[in-house]
């Protein structure tokens, strides 16, 4: 049992995803989840609901796909990063074949309020050799979707590129591309039994009136009342003030506050530790938090902090691809996470009887689907997982 818990901290076995990737970004059909869009009744007159937040508590391990079936590295030597367009239909409905229960994806609104999906700040072309930088915001629903593959096969879309972390501007090649698409479509087209976490997304450097932001919230929850029907919904965003602020407006879905938890430093100290991260959800009255896992591992007391504060924890970031990292966590009570390889990580959640399989979950062969009953959990003392959590906090300061 120990030596199990004790690969999640080798580095061989963490995928090569850069850090970069997650430092902007980046988080179960919840039976129990009653909280619907049909219940909504409008804003208040002054367009806030000051109200208390209804309880929420997500209903068991939760294996969310990181924008969907799994965020592209275009840099990566692992082929699984650059398998499906992420952010993209095709994405999560290919991450819907899985049983996972939740799909994360980050919603930008245009110029001319549509609200659409797409996680950089910016988005690149090339024409004649030339790159050509437009920032997501700046661009009319019309000009977003001019980028990349076209719904119409007899159209040609401007070249989509990306710029990594080192500044190269790349062709954002995948191996079954998509074209980009809004958040009423993905209300419309994607599977209506799985979950949707909106990531509201905000750029890191912009300092954001309050209007501004209303306004921009309110065009995005007027698509969620519009469109979710039935559908679980979660909230979540890196920026404190948006992540109030759309509790503010609304009482039907649960609101996470996003942190890196001090794995990268920023001027709003709001944004730097789980110790923040929580005043923020006391003050707005927020129902949980979504952290960089190796900022739960570095301060593994966060975490009664955070359930004394009845708030939920989930985790993303690049340990959460490995099968005893997510293991882990479970035995230190965090209540989902937020992972890349969702045929691997379902797999394995469920293989290591986090959660019961489901008839259509895919397992290995059939003499594992039929024994799968006889498969038992492994078992922790206190006593060890106290000297764990103590020797994981340590090896990742390193």
């Amino acid at each position: 049992n120990l030596k199990l818990a004790l690969r999640t901290v080798l580095v061989a076995d963490v995928p090569s995803l850069p850090d970069s990737v997650y430092g902007l970004s980046d988080a179960v059909k919840l039976s129990s989840f009653t909280i619907h869009a049909s219940s909504y009744s409008g804003m208040s007159p002054s367009g806030l609901d000051l109200s208390e937040p209804k309880p929420f508590k997500m209903p068991g391990f939760s294996v969310i796909g990181h924008r969907g079936n799994g965020m592209n590295v275009l840099q990566s030597s692992d082929r699984r990063t650059r398998g499906f367009k992420e952010n993209s239909i095709l994405s999560f409905n290919s991450a819907a074949k899985f049983p996972i229960d939740f799909i994360e994806f980050d919603v930008q609104v245009t110029k001319d309020d549509c609200p659409v999906i797409f996680h950089d700040d910016f988005i690149y072309s090339q024409e004649n050799g030339i790159v050509n930088e437009s920032r997501v915001t700046d661009l009319s629903l019309s000009e977003f979707l001019l980028y990349g593959p076209q719904k119409e096969a007899e159209k040609t879309g401007k070249t989509l590129m990306r710029k990594s972390k080192e500044g190269q501007v790349l062709k954002w090649e995948v191996d079954s591309d998509d074209p980009l698409c809004t958040l009423q479509e993905a209300f419309e087209r994607v599977e209506h039994s799985l979950g949707f976490n909106i990531e509201l997304k905000f750029d890191n450097q912009v300092v954001y009136e309050r209007e501004f932001l209303v306004h921009v919230l309110r065009t995005v929850l007027q698509v969620v009342f519009d469109y979710a029907k039935d559908r679980p919904v979660i909230f979540s965003s890196f920026q404190p003030d948006a992540a109030q602020l759309v509790r503010e407006l609304q009482n039907n879905y649960p609101v996470f506050f996003l942190t890196n938890a001090g794995n990268q430093m920023f001027k709003d100290e709001r944004r730097n530790s789980l110790e923040e991260a929580i005043k923020v959800c006391l003050e707005g009255k927020l129902q949980g938090i979504v952290s960089e896992v190796k900022g739960v591992f570095r301060n593994p007391s966060a975490i009664a902090k955070i359930k004394e504060s009845n708030l939920s924890l989930l985790t993303y970031g690049k340990l959460n691809n490995v099968g005893e990292a997510v293991y882990m966590q479970y035995v230190m009570g965090i209540e989902g996470v937020i992972v890349d390889f969702v045929e691997e990580i379902s797999e394995s959640v469920t293989l290591m009887m986090i959660r019961p399989p489901s008839p259509s979950s895919p397992l290995p062969s059939p003499d594992l689907k039929d024994n799968v009953a006889a498969i038992t959990r492994p078992e922790f003392s206190q006593k060890e997982i106290d000297f764990l959590l103590k020797f994981l906090s340590q090896l990742i300061q390193h």
